[in-house]
């Protein structure tokens, strides 16, 4: 069913008093994620599956969004809220908060998609003073009925009245002190009931109010404050991060508790159908005895692996592993599982499309091919960009010589080396700074965020494979190791003691190994990927972990070969350079920038040429770059045999090319002080004041550095054309074309082609050779893309220069920008993303669109390409797809990442979703 099309979706103009804001859980599917969010969707689809949920109802994101906008509540929705909670309460044949048999129930967020630990949750909602007693007597157990209690008024205290979470810890540390116990499961029902006295003083305290009694009350709190949490700093932060829309809203989801707390033969978990961070099928998960669901995402207790459970329960682990292969089949993908077992019985809490890692996503999309779940075009959609990126990243030298210290749970794969800092603030600071750093706790909570971003990895000495740190670390693509028992984690003295006595203080260097666990002393060499060794043509699929990665690598490539329709270059500027590339897949140069063609020694000539005085001057400069620049030319041609080579003549801003003017008054105030010659010296400062500009960028470069120096392009065509004319004698295949930078208006470029047209001709005829070189220009300023219709009647092809696109359409220097405020711009929400990362659709991406439209009306045969390093960038990719570009080009190391995303572009389904 599609979300659009239910009739319960409010529709465009739609009074809210008619829209249904409350849905039971037997009431929706999977597919109203929208609608219900992700949580509420499949606890729907669970229900309607016959498997073990507990009842409930959701409260959808229409409610919230209408909070969020104005404030208050639908004013229909406390009346569907009371009606829905009355059907749960005959339903269990129990009511909210009753004296003598209270139901509880829980108050979960539940977006879209998935934000681990982000938004707010609200357990054990109906105990009171005098619940808590009909509790106890109910459950037969005092000890479990006063332990919910406290983490109701724990969870409360902090989620809804917004007290500081430390107040509650530090009583609850003080209480086990008192017994001289460690773990809160060692704390008797008297210790608990002594901790709620407590608990409830901090709330009278901080928050200037009783705990309250009322249960509706209890539940009406919670729930705005799952509402208003979707609006909160970390919420947002992950939002940006992930670049998940900030219009969405949560929905809320009302669900009767169940009991993981009741004794040794309850319990909760988490399951994974196949393993998140190796994608390989077998038995995944955590599981904790006698405890709710937040311990063991919130890492506090070490848990033990869930095939224990079959040890402990076998019932419950069988019926479980019956559920996991019914989800994983009907659902076609690895999910992931909550669950709380409770006296024996099995419940289900929660499924969803579990998050992994980039190798298991590449393994798990192969896999389910071969089991015919989904095709080739589904597979495409599971697996990204980022993640193909991150698989190209370097791994430790496992012949290097280490100092292995510790090994936790591999938690997400990955080599990462730098300064232990033991909280978010330090991480922040210091990867601000220049630092690579690690960021090191006993366990992470959603508050610490910020520091996940920022660190190279994340290591704790808690927690498993779905506590906080490893859900959000996989998710992020960051390397991190869980649960180092051995270590010592101190935050507060800001060390970190390994096994034998060594201490760790915060600023030294440690190295952490994502995908064994392990952990360094100092830092870990590193070596490349095996998947940048296979694009290389150094590794091929075989037995071995690494090469079953590339074989999926390799499978998941040839499907988005097949299926892609953009062609993908390089920028590329040397013959080195292009064979990687073309190694790596490229299809042809889409950006060679000629300017890096006369760095080092060579910058000489070129300076000697913008500062000729003379006719005589100028042309020996030329004659002696020519050479040159042909010599370069042939080995590009050589190494692109075959595929076409787009050539940018000269673009560079003007300074890059001539004395720096500061330095250059010094020594000339030196040599006069001194009464040394300097009139060379002085005769060049005199030519730099005149060429001086206080914008380079916008100043003379491009076709009009062409302009004004006589000879400099038609120097570069003719090393261009005698270049291709030498290859063809040779018997190769040059397929040359030439650029024109920064063209603003059709005249200029007419007058560069009119010169252009006449060197390739007395090369043909000096050569005997005929060449077929396509001339065109690049589209990087706002008036070329308007006057696109124009520059078409001049040009063979365009090529969207994005990144000075960007800067001229937003006003932007990059150089500085950057570095100054477009980290609060982010922070502000202004942007979701940079706009010089991420194509600016509304903006730029709306001139590339008209200018493409507009140029191929004026030449329907026009070519259409990108050469900014936008083509490299995931999102982008599909955008200029969608525009209906020919090709993009990028750096060497963003081909494979452009070649999957033509690919996934291509097959988009609307309806797949794998964040």
């Amino acid at each position: 069913m599609s979300e659009n099309k239910d009739p319960q979706v409010p529709a465009s103009g739609e009074s809210v008093e008619s829209v249904k804001f409350v849905y039971d859980f037997t009431e929706g599917n999977k597919d109203l994620k929208d609608l219900l969010g992700g949580k509420g969707a499949n606890l729907a689809e669970m229900t309607n599956l016959g498997l073990p949920v507990p009842p409930g109802f959701t409260i959808t994101t229409e409610a919230c969004k209408v909070y969020l906008d104005s404030g208050e509540e639908p004013a229909a929705l406390r009346d569907e809220v009371s009606a829905h909670l009355e059907a749960l309460e005959a339903t269990m044949g129990k009511k909210l908060g009753q004296a003598d048999n209270p139901l509880l129930v829980s108050v979960r967020s539940g977006a879209k998609f998935s934000m681990p630990g982000m938004m707010d949750t609200v357990l054990n909602i109906g105990l009171s003073d005098e619940s808590v007693r009909g509790l106890a007597e109910q459950a037969g157990d005092e000890r479990f009925a006063w332990d919910s209690y406290r983490r109701l008024i724990q969870m409360f205290g902090k989620t809804v009245l917004g007290i500081d979470g430390d107040h509650f810890e530090d009583a609850l540390d003080k209480a086990k002190e008192a017994k001289q116990v460690t773990v809160d499961t060692e704390l008797a029902a008297a210790d608990l009931k002594k901790v709620v006295s407590t608990f409830k003083k901090i709330v009278k305290k901080e928050a200037g109010r009783d705990f309250p009694q009322d249960p509706r009350e209890q539940m009406d709190l919670a729930i705005k404050a799952v509402f208003e949490s979707w609006n909160g700093d970390r919420a947002r932060l992950y939002r940006r991060q992930e670049r998940i829309p900030h219009d969405l809203g949560t929905a809320v989801n009302i669900c009767s508790m169940v009991f993981g707390n009741l004794g040794p033969d309850s319990g909760t978990g988490v399951a994974f159908t196949r393993d998140p961070a190796s994608g390989h099928q077998g038995v995944y998960g955590d599981y904790l005895q006698n405890a709710q669901g937040e311990d063991v995402v919130a890492g506090i207790r070490n848990t033990v692996a869930l095939a224990e459970l079959e040890n402990i329960d076998k019932p419950s682990y069988d019926r479980l592993l019956q559920i996991m292969e019914i989800l994983e089949n009907h659902y076609k993908d690895l999910c992931d599982i909550e669950f709380t077992i409770e006296r024996g019985q099995l419940w289900m809490l929660q499924t969803r499309v579990g998050k992994r890692t980039a190798g298991a996503a590449f393994r798990i999309a192969t896999q389910l091919v071969d089991q015919g779940l989904i095709d080739e075009t589904e597979a495409l959609q599971r697996v990204t960009g980022a993640q193909l990126a991150q698989l190209m990243f370097p791994r430790f030298d496992e012949h290097a010589k280490t100092e292995q210290v510790g090994r936790g749970i591999a938690a997400s794969p990955g080599a990462a080396v730098g300064k232990a800092v033991f909280d978010s603030y330090t991480a922040v600071k210091w990867s601000r700074s220049g630092e690579k750093v690690i960021l090191v706790r006993r366990e992470t909570n959603p508050d610490d965020l910020d520091g996940m971003i920022a660190a190279e990895g994340i290591l704790t000495s808690r927690g498993g494979k779905t506590s906080h740190a490893a859900v959000v670390a996989r998710g992020m693509g960051k390397t991190c190791v869980c649960g180092a028992e051995d270590l010592e984690v101190d935050t507060k003295r800001r060390r970190m003691t390994v096994p034998g006595g060594h201490v760790v203080e915060e600023g030294d260097v440690i190295s952490i190994d994502g995908s064994s666990g392990k952990v360094y002393l100092g830092e870990v060499p590193v070596v490349p990927s095996p998947v940048v060794e296979y694009f290389e043509g150094r590794m091929h699929a075989g037995a071995d972990e690494a090469d079953e990665l590339v074989e999926a690598v390799h499978r998941i490539m040839a499907f988005a070969d097949r299926k892609r329709r953009l062609r993908v270059r390089a920028n590329a500027d040397n013959a080195e350079d292009a064979l990687r590339a073309r190694r790596f897949g490229a299809q042809g140069i889409g950006l060679c920038r000629t300017e890096h063609m006369f760095l080092g020694d060579r910058r000489e000539l070129v300076e000697r040429l913008i500062l000729a005085d003379t006719e005589a001057e100028r042309e020996e400069s030329l004659k002696q770059l020519l050479p040159l620049q042909k010599r370069d030319f042939v080995e590009l041609f050589e190494a692109m045999d075959g595929l076409p080579v787009t050539v940018r003549l000269l673009d560079p801003p003007l300074h890059e090319f001539l004395p720096d003017i500061t330095e250059l008054s010094v020594r000339v105030a030196l040599a006069e002080s001194r009464q040394e010659p300097h009139e060379n010296e002085l005769r060049l400062l005199q030519a730099v004041h005149r060429l001086h500009e206080q914008n380079p960028m916008l100043g003379l470069r491009g076709v009009r550095l062409g302009l004004v120096i006589p000879g400099l392009f038609s120097m570069q065509v003719r090393a261009i054309a005698e270049a291709a004319a030498e290859r063809r004698n040779a018997k190769g295949d040059p397929r040359a074309e030439i650029m024109i930078p920064l063209v603003g208006t059709v005249q200029e470029l007419e007058i560069v082609r009119e010169e252009a047209d006449r060197v390739i001709a007395e090369v043909e005829q000096a050569t005997g050779t005929g060449l077929k070189l396509a001339i065109g220009t690049m589209i990087e300023l706002p008036r070329a893309a308007l006057t696109a219709a124009q520059i078409a009647e001049a040009a063979e092809f365009f090529s969207f220069g994005t990144n000075d696109l960007t800067q001229t359409v937003w006003g932007f220097s990059r150089d500085d920008v950057e570095a100054s405020f477009f980290t609060a711009y982010l922070e502000k929400g202004i942007f979701g993303v940079s706009p010089f990362e991420t194509i600016d659709k509304d903006g730029v991406g709306s001139l590339v669109q008209s200018a493409a439209k507009a140029g191929r009306a004026t030449r329907p045969d026009l070519k259409l390409g990108v050469c900014g390093e936008h083509g490299g960038d995931p999102e982008s990719v599909h955008f200029f797809h969608e525009v209906g570009l020919d090709y993009v080009s990028c750096s060497p190391f963003r081909i494979p990442v452009a070649r999957l995303e033509a690919g996934r572009a291509a097959t988009q389904s609307a309806g797949s979703d794998h964040r």
